[in-house]
């Protein structure tokens, strides 16, 4: 058995990168290499980012392929790296468009019994790295107006996950810097998206059937990560994918209500608490203000004289 890839629409044009620079970090193997081999078909040059030799047989298998790859060996943690990276892509093909920011560790545990050093390598690794290999793009897709960026999120950070605290707590400040960068690059013709994967994984091995670890293949992720860089991408998406599964997932508010202040404040917000968490009426706001001014407009100011 194996999942149904979803069929374009009538009309669809075929997704095609030719001309495009991408760099996929953490692409020696897994999700990440699925990635960088997807691109490579779709017609862009690759960097192949890993801290092992890895990378270099991927960007092999590409230009094997008939693709453009190089590799550049070295962690996304160390920033004279990153930045050296990124400026041999440009020197070489004279531009950077794509980043797929894959780079990741694990070092799962309960928050009980982990150690605080654990808790900072991923956060390192997982945001930091993120914030570096975009800090080392953003100037070149600025000056071009033109760039894709991909963060890696994960339901564990959007929904919690036991013994992943850490990696929770990275992939959910990933979600908060799309939100911004999405802004802040929308005048540059920058997309900022996240991707949520579910993908085999040894530590899957051993809990999930083999039939089941089969479906959960990194290549049957990867279709999501090509619409989020495609030519007419969307931005400040999170598109989760899986076994052939494609499923969006947003933070949203409600309108909730207004109270009085007062010292019996927090008793009525108690009181009324059926009414604050109703999600009937949820939305997504446009950016952080819309918390301020729906706030101000339900005590009394009109939305025009708020912001």
């Amino acid at each position: 058995m194996s999942p149904t890839q979803p069929a374009p629409s009538p009309g669809t044009e075929k997704i095609r990168l030719d001309g495009r620079v991408a760099i996929v970090t953490g692409a020696g193997g897994g999700l990440g290499r699925a990635h960088a081999l997807l691109l490579a078909r779709r017609g862009a040059r690759v960097v192949v980012n890993d801290m092992g030799a890895a990378a270099e047989d991927v960007a092999r298998e590409i230009v094997a392929g008939g693709g453009e790859a190089i590799a550049a060996q070295g962690s996304v943690t160390d920033y004279p790296f990153v930045e050296a990276m990124a400026g041999e892509a440009k020197t070489r093909w004279g531009r950077i468009d794509i980043l797929i920011n894959n780079a990741g560790v694990l070092r799962d545990k309960s928050f009980a019994r982990m150690d605080l050093a654990d808790f900072r390598l991923v956060v390192d690794v997982h945001l930091m790295g993120a914030v570096n290999c975009t800090k080392a793009v953003w100037d070149a897709m600025r000056e071009q107006n033109y760039g894709r960026i991909v963060m890696t999120t994960s339901s564990s950070g959007l929904f919690g996950n036991f013994g992943q605290s850490n990696y929770g707590a990275a992939k959910m400040a990933l979600v908060g810097l799309m939100q911004t960068l999405a802004l802040e690059g929308a005048r540059y013709g920058i997309r900022v998206n996240c991707l949520a994967p579910t993908a085999a994984t040894q530590m899957m091995e051993g809990i999930l059937p083999a039939d089941m670890l089969n479906l959960l293949r990194p290549e049957y992720v990867s279709p999501a990560m090509l619409a989020l860089v495609r030519e007419d991408a969307p931005t400040r998406t999170i598109l989760c994918a899986g076994a052939g599964g494609f499923e969006a997932a947003q933070v949203v508010m409600n309108s909730g209500v207004h109270l009085p202040a007062g010292d019996d404040a927090p008793e009525a917000v108690v009181a009324r608490w059926d009414e604050i968490i109703d999600m009937t009426d949820a939305f997504t706001p446009d950016n952080a203000l819309e918390q301020s001014r729906l706030e101000l407009a339900k005590a009394g100011y009109r939305a025009e004289d708020v912001g």
